[in-house]
């Protein structure tokens, strides 16, 4: 079978029973993403950085296509949880990276009074396939070198 687009577990989490995304109705857009290990989000202090929630996953897709992150929509009120920069995105070229495997982490900020305590299977995000468009003069030739943050690397 060729492989498309989907989710595999990143080297180092092959044995901590990591579930696959995987959609909960036939007309839902998004994959959940659960937490792949129980997690402490500490409460946010100003100047304080995000925390990076692994996820034990990396994904393929194709040339034209990116990955997005994007919260759930109950995360804010029931977990406390809140992304800083609204959505992720994983590009095809993140995919087993040799820094880190391609990693998908979430990263999150605590709106909550108290540290929340995260479950590991916990649904954190979700996971949304796009295609995307280039403009005619696209030359961009470069090529990743690093895993989480290294596009300008």
């Amino acid at each position: 079978m060729q492989k498309i687009r989907g989710f595999e577990v990143v080297k180092g989490f092959e044995e901590k029973d990591i579930h696959l995304p995987r959609r909960k109705t036939k007309y839902s857009a998004a994959y959940d993403i659960e937490a792949a290990e129980d997690f402490v989000l500490p409460k946010y202090q100003p100047g304080m950085k995000p925390s990076l929630i692994p996820t034990g996953l990396k994904s393929y897709m194709q040339d034209d296509e990116v990955l997005l992150i994007v919260p759930r929509s109950s995360s804010p009120k029931k977990q406390g949880i809140l992304f800083p920069h609204s959505i992720g995105v994983i590009d095809k070229d993140y995919y087993g990276n040799q820094e880190n495997d391609g990693h998908i982490f979430v990263q999150c900020i605590n709106l909550k009074e108290d540290d929340v305590f995260i479950k590991k299977g916990d649904c954190i995000a979700q996971a949304i396939f796009q295609k995307y468009l280039q403009v005619d003069n696209d030359d961009a030739e470069g090529e990743r070198m690093g895993g989480f943050g290294s596009t300008n690397r």
